[in-house]
């Protein structure tokens, strides 16, 4: 387990063949802002060259590489049935809890249809629905 700078959240191991994740240290309310995906605002051309994991599109100019452990929501995994969602607001990628997230729970978003069929489809998904059958 690995305290961040922000003590709202703590870096640990998860899920096998998933690595870390970032999990609530203290209860999430349904609808609130959790925190910033943030990293360097590359042109989107220019972003997919850099073969980088971290890339999150803002539109079809700008993509943000947000690095761990720099970028502290790097390090949300995906969740086919997740807790929080990423909104673009004002060029800025911004996550919410979209239910209660208990503390202890990890935080997880739906990565997108790109990147699971790019990353995760090949090599089976490794989220909680999916390990359990859900």
């Amino acid at each position: 387990m690995q305290l961040t700078a922000d003590s709202r959240f703590m870096i640990k191991k998860t899920l096998p063949g998933v690595g870390q994740g970032l999990f609530a240290v203290y209860p999430i309310e349904g609808g609130e802002f959790i925190l910033e995906y943030t990293g360097e605002k590359l042109p989107t051309l220019t972003a997919e060259q850099t073969g980088s994991r971290y890339l999150f599109v803002l539109d079809d100019e700008w993509t943000v590489d947000g690095q761990i452990p720099a970028n502290l929501a790097g390090y949300i995994n995906h969740a086919c049935a997740p807790n929080a969602e990423a909104t673009i607001e004002d060029g800025c990628i911004m996550i919410y809890a979209t239910r209660d997230i208990a503390s202890g729970e990890e935080i997880t978003i739906d990565y997108g249809d790109e990147y699971f069929e790019e990353y995760i489809e090949p090599v089976g998904c490794m989220c909680v629905g999916c390990l359990s059958g859900k």
